[in-house]
């Protein structure tokens, strides 16, 4: 194997690394894909981290909108989950 990299000409490593470097940009851009239909770019996310506890410390409308968040992280969970479901049940 050493001897055919040897024989190769002068200049062929750069090809490799380009083609080295497209693949690693369409990884990329595949899992960039992958978040955007997974809802991994929510920028609300930040509120699923407080709880009732929290509402002294919040202002009214961010712990009306943490509330509002959660409860609709619930429903896409529960979505999810009978999706699976159903995927589980037709043998998919």
């Amino acid at each position: 194997m050493a001897h055919f990299f040897e024989t190769l000409p002068d200049g062929w490593s750069i090809y490799l690394w380009l083609i080295i470097g497209a693949m690693i940009i369409l990884a990329v851009l595949y899992w960039i894909r992958w978040g955007a239909q997974n809802e991994q770019f929510d920028e609300d996310i930040k509120y699923v981290i407080f709880d009732e506890k929290d509402q002294g410390k919040m202002a009214p409308e961010e712990y009306t909108k943490s509330r509002a968040v959660i409860d609709s992280q619930i429903e896409s969970r529960k979505r999810h989950l009978a999706e699976e479901a159903e995927r589980r049940k037709l043998g998919v």
